[in-house]
């Protein structure tokens, strides 16, 4: 028989993030502190809601689009939280989570050969999506010097005439790097000079420490060659309810929703009816956690400090970069043998781009006590290599 599968899908590599993920999950008295999912549960009253709903029988599609109750509501929730205007019945897309909020941005915007500057160390799936949609990523390594953000000198390197759009993550997955309105005028400078799409990924916007989040597509005339995904796993703590947003120009928004009806019809209907609830009523609850992952953040940065472990101190998001490379070995080595020898799984940085090379990403969406247990096995890891 000939080979039937894409030479594309073939050649991508697996998640850095799930292969630590399914090994620990059999491994007994191991504990992981490599998947970025609150401990946190849901709301109650958005748990509510979603029974609420099922007992209404409210299990018919929706709109492509989503519902327009919820379309509203997030487009006061964007108006309050970031002084953005979205019309939402035209540039606001209820998608199944961030992840596909990603995928048919990538689809909608790019044909064959159009480059796309992503902002490396990110999250796992933006490469592969720019190349299952036919797109060239070219790679701008954010250093630890800038405190991983992203510098408009980096942006000129590399454009060329073939360059679409620029890919951004603030707060950022791995790092925990922000940009503020400052570091962010440059890049949207530079964004109108060469024509470009921005395209920015705030699926943690909530979860920022000292500083309120903004957002590229807030500064002047960048409204309309930016394109803003967002969701409710992270600030609401609804991973399993597989629920995200994009809001986008209406011209590009029209032929998205196209890719979206093709692929996926519409997001589940509990969880838009719930999500409605989030947005409404659950402030409080997103403050407390985001106060929770505070203290987690800085009791793991005076950790590791004594430890003796290089580490920028994040801003934002639940992730902790620290430095390894002291050690002499790649952070795939170092994540594999702490899993085996402490049983402690940490997510190396080289999943997240070449960048990440030396580093660990250490997620904090975990317990005070799921935290200091594995921790101390760390230390006494980290001292068994020191003798």
């Amino acid at each position: 028989m000939r080979d039937f599968l894409s030479k594309q899908v073939t050649e991508l590599e697996p998640s850095g993030i799930r292969k630590f993920f399914d090994i620990v999950s059999e491994m007994p008295d191991a504990i992981s502190l490599g998947v970025g999912e609150p401990d946190f549960d849901t709301p109650w009253r958005v748990r509510e809601e979603g029974i609420y709903s099922l007992e209404k029988g409210r299990t018919f599609y929706t709109s492509n689009a989503g519902l327009k109750e919820l379309r509203f509501e997030i487009s006061k929730y964007l108006h309050r939280k970031y002084q953005m205007e979205y019309h939402p019945c035209h540039e606001i897309l209820v998608t199944v989570g961030g992840s596909e909020g990603i995928d048919i941005t990538m689809r909608t915007i790019l044909n064959p050969g159009d480059e796309v500057i992503v902002a490396q160390p990110c999250f796992v799936s933006y490469i592969p999506c720019i190349l299952m949609a036919g797109g060239i990523p070219v790679v701008v390594n954010l250093q630890e010097k800038d405190r991983f953000k992203l510098r408009k000198e980096q942006l000129e390197e590399v454009v060329t005439d073939k360059t679409k759009a620029i890919f951004i993550s603030f707060p950022n997955n791995p790092t925990g790097a922000v940009m503020t309105k400052e570091d962010l005028e440059p890049i949207a400078e530079f964004a109108k000079e060469h024509d470009l799409l921005v395209i920015s990924d705030e699926i943690y916007s909530e979860l920022t420490y000292g500083r309120k989040h903004v957002s590229i597509g807030s500064l002047p005339d960048m409204k309309e060659r930016t394109i803003v995904i967002n969701g409710f796993s992270k600030a609401f703590a609804m991973t399993g309810w597989r629920l995200g947003y994009v809001a986008a120009p209406k011209v590009i928004m029209e032929q998205m929703v196209k890719v979206h009806q093709y692929c996926i019809m519409a997001a589940p209907t509990t969880s838009q009816y719930a999500a409605i609830e989030a947005l409404r009523a659950c402030d409080d609850e997103v403050e407390d956690m985001r106060i929770a992952y505070n203290q987690r953040r800085r009791y793991l940065v005076h950790a590791f400090e004594k430890m003796g472990l290089d580490c920028f101190e994040p801003e934002g998001a639940f992730y902790i970069f620290p430095s390894i490379k002291k050690f002499g070995m790649t952070s795939e080595e170092f994540a594999t043998r702490l899993l085996n020898e402490q049983k402690v799984a940490i997510v190396p940085g080289s999943a997240f781009g070449k960048c990440g090379e030396g580093y660990l990403r250490v997620s904090y969406a975990y317990s005070i006590d799921e935290l200091k247990t594995a921790l101390g096995r760390l230390d006494t890891f980290i001292k068994g290599l020191e003798k």
